[in-house]
C-alpha cells in the first residue's frame, strides 16, 4: 500500500504494481522536463482540468523516478496502465497534491 503521508501514489504499469513519489530529485527532472512554465503552473492546470498528456506522463515519469523505476520516458510512453488515461490522469493529479500535502489536510 502506498503511503499517503510519504507523497506515495500507488499504479499499475504494465501489470506491476508502483509505488511513486515526487522527490525532491523527481520535481527537479519535472521541471527540467515541462521545458517552460513551473510546477505552480501545472498545478494549476491540473486543478482547472487543463492538463496535457505531456503533463500526465511527465507527472508519472518523475513519480515513478522518484519511486526508484529505472525505466525510460519511451518505456513509459509504451507501456499499459492499468485503468487507462484516467487512472494515469488521477495518479498524476494525487502526486502533486501529495508532493505538497500537510498531515491532517486530507484534501487527496
Amino acid at each position: 500500500m502506498a503511503n499517503r503521508w510519504a507523497g506515495e501514489v500507488a499504479l499499475v504499469v504494465d501489470g506491476e504494481r508502483r509505488v511513486m513519489k515526487l522527490t525532491l530529485g523527481a520535481l527537479a527532472e519535472l521541471e527540467e522536463a515541462l521545458e517552460t512554465g513551473t510546477l505552480v503552473e501545472l498545478a494549476e492546470r491540473f486543478e482547472a482540468g487543463r492538463f496535457s498528456a505531456r503533463d500526465v506522463l511527465a507527472l508519472i515519469l518523475a513519480g515513478l523516478r522518484g519511486g526508484g523505476w529505472t525505466g525510460s520516458a519511451a518505456a513509459l510512453r509504451r507501456a499499459e496502465i492499468e485503468g487507462g488515461p484516467v487512472a494515469a490522469a488521477r495518479a498524476a493529479g494525487q502526486l502533486l497534491v501529495r508532493a505538497f500535502e500537510l498531515p491532517g489536510d486530507g484534501t487527496a
